[in-house]
């Protein structure tokens, strides 16, 4: 077996391969980080062969004069990071909404004064598929040079079907490109559009089930379908019947849920079997029970909380001792949370919410990758595994939520190529 990349002398490797790395990691066991001291990675093609220490890894494997060698002495390599809620397509920004939310008022008021997701919509109807991948290409930039090479991919800022579509089309051109894997999910029931709005919220459900859900599907557009599970937006009834109608058609279900009211959302996505319920800011006890029971991620997302101001985050340490999976997101979108420094959520998880070190890291790699079912594929270094690994400037793997906000990324490999570099 020819190796064409090999990484040696790594002060600490987490490979996450405590459990061949073919299982998320519940509660407690969100600690088993898999760390290996003076480590090695193989990496032939666009897989990771082997991993072990160093001195072991060289006195086995076959290299020649072709073979890259990484020296990463000094420096933790980890598997590639995964963003496992995101909404990367979009026109335009709202930083005036911004200076609103400052000045005192609520995401609901200012969602009612014509701005929050009905503001952005507007501007996407307006947007060419193509620029709309444009904009998008950007974002991925952003997220790679922090260590991302997976994220999952919103629609959501259409509405109505042909933007929808547009939506879910640029990501699947982005996906293309192999810059980073993407999970298209359809979220067409995001809000209720304007031309929707006062009452006809039912007709619009309709229409999401009987024209927006099949023509997704027949075009193999979207992985998962998620519905925004809140107050004012979608109730229990209706979020129940869109995803009902999206598994008629083979798509995984994703819950927006209990992220300003406890709705019950997360216990009706342990109902359904979502792949991840989402938010969880007010997440009931039973809620927490029903989840930490099953394999339904929950996806926690702090940096709405800290962008919205909402002084309240998710219950991460509550979901970990009851035994829940727990992964953790960036949420990057132009109005709640824009930012694509998924580090810098590791840190806040740490600090606001109480999660350590090993378990931000597992949100964010192995847990994550089964967050947008891709667990099989990526989110730990294990043998047969595809080659995403990033190698970071620091010697502990702790300073990397320690340091927070600073871009501590040297190297990402993606496929087994470079792909970015400091």
């Amino acid at each position: 077996m020819k190796i064409n990349t090999l990484i040696v002398g790594a002060e600490q490797l987490l490979t996450f391969d405590e459990y061949a790395g073919r299982v998320p990691l519940h509660g407690h066991k969100m600690r088993d980080i898999g760390l290996v001291e003076k480590g090695a990675v193989a990496i032939s093609g666009n897989d990771i062969v082997a991993y072990g220490e160093t001195h072991e890894l060289l006195s086995v494997l076959e290299i020649d004069g072709e073979t890259r060698i990484i020296d990463a002495k000094g420096k933790i390599v980890t598997p590639g990071l995964v963003d496992s809620h995101t909404h990367p397509v979009f026109t335009g920004t709202r930083e005036a909404e911004f200076a609103m939310r400052i000045e005192g008022k609520s995401y609901m008021e200012i969602a009612a004064a014509g701005g929050g997701i009905l503001n952005t919509a507007k501007r996407t109807r307006e947007t060419t598929r193509e620029q709309m991948a444009h904009n998008a290409d950007r974002y991925l930039e952003w997220m790679l040079g922090f260590g991302v090479t997976s994220a999952e991919a919103k629609s959501g800022y259409g509405l109505d079907l042909e933007t929808e579509l547009a939506m879910l089309q640029a990501i699947r051109y982005l996906a293309q490109t192999g810059k980073l894997d993407l999970v298209p999910t359809f979220l067409g029931a995001h809000e209720i559009p304007a031309e929707f709005r006062p009452d006809r919220a039912d007709e619009f459900v309709d229409v999401v089930c009987e024209e927006m859900i099949p023509k997704v599907a027949e075009l193999e557009l979207a992985k998962f379908c998620d519905v925004f599970c809140e107050e004012g937006v979608f109730d229990i009834d209706q979020t129940r019947k869109i995803c009902i109608r999206a598994k008629e058609f083979g798509m995984g279900i994703k819950l927006h849920a209990d992220e300003i009211q406890p709705m019950g959302g997360t216990e009706l996505g342990v109902e359904l079997g979502a792949t991840s319920v989402d938010h969880m800011i007010e997440v009931s006890p039973r809620g927490i029970e029903m989840i930490a029971g099953s394999n339904t991620v929950a996806t926690l997302l702090p940096g709405t909380s800290l962008f919205l101001n909402k002084g309240k985050f998710a219950p991460a340490r509550d979901l970990i001792d009851a035994g829940a999976i727990v992964a953790l997101a960036t949420d990057f979108n132009p109005g709640s949370s824009p930012t694509a420094n998924l580090p810098l959520i590791m840190s806040l998880a740490c600090v606001a919410m109480r999660m350590t070190p090993e378990e931000v890291w597992s949100a964010t790699t192995i847990n994550a990758a089964f967050a947008v079912g891709l667990g099989e594929k990526i989110g730990s270094i294990s043998a047969g595994k595809q080659a995403d690994v990033v190698i970071w400037d620091v010697p502990d793997y702790r300073q990397v939520p320690y340091f927070y906000g600073i871009n501590l990324v040297d190297t990402v490999i993606k496929n087994g190529r470079i792909a970015h570099r400091k």
